[in-house]
């Protein structure tokens, strides 16, 4: 803006409202002590759009004198589009009949600065708008701070999708690697099975009874390396496979897990409790397969116990729908809480429990997909708890 010398000889003053009264009517040097005294800039214009009025405020902010002010226009000290708008904004006030708020723009030492700007006419004994008075409140720093803080929003969410577009390339890169070598190695364990079995069968009269062991012993291995393999395949899947939503029964199909293990080990006396639980939506393939496994897990650890119990059902935590299965079996120690849902990790020996460990990394995998977390709860010999959410993209949160 332009810089205007002081004339102390032009004193400025807002229009007279004549002497205080006995109604305690402010007079204009007590007016003008109001207005000098706050951090807001106070001025007035008339319809011209001519300075009648400023306070102290508004002279330090914009290094100018009232007495030089007083006639002036904002095309007389701002440039022409930021003066422009000025202008824009006291017309709509003087036509509104009432208070308008803005927020202008204007120059400033350390560059623009942004103030939210309250407008409203003067209206003469008539009732017709003869001037404009405008209270400018600067928020300059506030707004500063928020760019600042949008600014670094969007350079973490580009670097979040940068990130995330990495992580999923890396996730397909080792999930192809998987499904190929998994491939690759069955040809030669096929071969290894059938030589096998080939000694068994054609020279078992050759063989002693250390061979006979040794065979055993290989077939064994080589049928738990073909479940490894199966087991990884599975894993990739879980990541790979197209997520289908629908409504899904969380409840209906535990109860045909559970008719699943019972017909394939009919002799064993488990007491299961299963509560209707509807999981609202989500891929019903790669949800069986979550509750096949933790209850398959559940089944399993319960093996050794003469009253088994298991049950899977459902609570609320707030707004989140929590499932879980939870059994009486062997649990585990929370000090390795953190290797269960890791691949081929195992809590349990494999002579104790069968299993390649590979099953709770699967259900990690679907529940993340869907949005959702899981987490577990045990003791050794006291049984475990495994808990998941699903989130439904249909359900406020």
């Amino acid at each position: 803006m332009t810089r205007l010398d002081p004339d102390p000889h032009a004193a400025a003053r807002p229009p007279t409202a004549g002497p205080p009264g006995a109604d305690m009517r402010l007079g204009p040097d007590q007016l003008l002590a109001l207005v000098d005294n706050t951090s807001a800039v106070i001025y007035m214009r008339d319809l011209d759009g001519r300075y009648m009025l400023v306070n102290r405020e508004y002279e330090r902010l914009f290094d100018v004198r009232r007495e030089r002010i007083v006639g002036l226009t904002d095309h007389d000290l701002f440039p022409s589009e930021i003066a422009d708008h000025f202008r824009a904004n006291d017309l709509q006030a003087a036509a509104s009949g009432g208070p308008v708020q803005i927020e202008e723009i204007a120059p400033g030492e350390d560059g623009p600065r942004t103030y939210i700007t309250v407008k409203f006419p003067l209206l003469d004994n008539d009732g017709r708008a003869y001037a404009v008075a405008g209270i400018s409140t600067d928020i300059t720093d506030r707004k500063r701070a928020e760019d600042q803080v949008q600014r670094l929003n969007s350079e973490l969410e580009r670097r979040v999708r940068e990130r995330t577009a990495e992580l999923e390339a890396s996730t397909r890169e080792l999930d192809a690697f998987a499904y190929s070598v998994s491939h690759d190695l069955r040809a030669p364990l096929r071969s290894i099975e059938g030589f096998s079995q080939a000694l068994i069968e054609e020279y078992a009269d050759r063989l002693d009874e250390d061979g006979h062991e040794y065979l055993n012993r290989l077939q064994v291995n080589v049928g738990r390396m073909a479940q490894m393999i199966d087991d990884l395949l599975d894993l990739s899947r879980a990541t790979r496979t197209e997520l289908r939503r629908e409504p899904v029964d969380l409840g209906a199909i535990a109860r045909e897990v559970v008719k699943e293990l019972r017909d394939v080990d009919p002799h064993r006396d488990v007491d299961v409790a299963i509560a209707d639980a509807r999981g609202g939506t989500g891929d019903p393939h790669l949800l069986r397969l979550v509750l096949q496994n933790l209850l398959a897990n559940a089944w399993k650890f319960t093996s050794h116990r003469d009253r088994a119990t298991i049950e899977f059902g459902e609570r609320t935590d707030g707004r989140e729908r929590i499932f879980f299965v939870r059994d009486n079996g062997a649990g585990f120690d929370m000090r390795y809480v953190h290797k269960l849902f890791d691949p081929f990790q195992r809590l349990h020996a494999t002579a104790e429990f069968e299993g390649s460990g590979v099953g709770l990394a699967i259900v990690q995998r679907i529940i993340r997909r869907h949005g959702g977390r899981i987490w577990a709860e045990g003791a050794p010999d006291r049984g475990a708890t495994f808990s998941f959410s699903i989130t439904d993209p249909g359900r406020p949160r």
